[in-house]
């Protein structure tokens, strides 16, 4: 009796094996998939943010950063806030003012109210065309599917995203059908990249 349930219990791990062997391996593609997860939020023109310098009431307001990346604030001149963090714009203000305090500058607190400036485009052999302004960074895979994902004889193999640099406008050529056929060993933030504010993701 006590043979049969040992086989029986050594059948049975025999069989989770393979399955516990997965597990790993399916983590690993699920993290794999979601390439910039956690990515810090940097600014882009469009963009409204709350400031507020501690004590201060009339340096408490909000601004919206223009195409051209900037913003003015008081007492400081313009404001360099392109693809800049929070906190990196809460320490150009605070250099920006040390000259109008004799002891230390107040904390200055920078948030984003609205992320109006992730808006991109989608063109081309999707459902739904158009522009979107999901409020949070997505991949090129999620934008065609906010478009209602692709057409019936779209080219996945060839996708492009046109985006707007200081040097001019920047072509990066995306494969999507290896990744839509489940083949994703080789996903990353290159395979599979962030669309940015601005961007244009064209599907041929």
């Amino acid at each position: 009796m006590k043979t049969k349930l040992f086989c029986g219990i050594g059948l049975l791990l025999l069989h989770a094996t393979p399955a516990l062997a997965q597990q790993p391996a399916a983590a690993s593609a699920r993290a794999a998939a979601a390439p910039g997860a956690l990515v810090p939020y940097r600014i882009n023109p469009g963009d409204e943010l709350e400031i507020f310098v501690w004590g201060e009431e009339r340096l408490q307001r909000t601004e919206r950063v223009l195409p051209d990346g900037t913003f003015s604030f008081p007492l400081v001149g313009k404001v360099d806030a392109l693809n800049a963090l929070p906190s990196e714009i809460e320490a150009r203000i605070t250099k920006g003012l040390e000259s109008q305090y004799r002891t230390a500058v107040p904390q200055v607190t920078v948030s984003v109210k609205t992320p109006a400036g992730l808006q991109f485009s989608v063109l081309g052999k999707v459902r739904s065309p158009g522009s979107f302004n999901p409020g949070r960074y997505v991949n090129v895979l999620e934008a065609l599917s906010l478009a209602g994902g692709p057409g019936e004889f779209a080219q996945l193999s060839n996708v492009v995203i046109l985006r707007k640099t200081p040097t001019g406008v920047q072509a990066i050529r995306v494969r999507l059908s290896d990744i839509l056929k489940g083949q994703v060993s080789d996903v990353s933030n290159e395979t599979l990249p962030l669309v940015r504010g601005g961007d244009t993701v064209i599907v041929p």
